[in-house]
């Protein structure tokens, strides 16, 4: 496993803390992980990496 941290803006660092309460997550960060695992389970591990580049520009991450 590895770590990392990001800076969000502080509206939507706000609004992410905010879905975690509703969620009724023990914390930012387990929400966060949640929505990554979620996320990243779109992209299986055996895709090439244009394959890899097509879904994450399908899913918005790419332009």
């Amino acid at each position: 496993m590895f770590s990392t941290s990001i800076k969000l803006k502080k509206d939507l660092a706000e609004r992410v803390k905010r879905c975690a309460e509703a969620g009724g997550y023990s914390s930012v960060q387990e929400f966060v992980e949640h929505v990554l695992e979620r996320e990243l389970a779109r992209i299986e591990a055996s895709d090439s990496d244009e394959e890899i580049a097509k879904k994450l520009k399908g899913l918005g991450y790419l332009d």
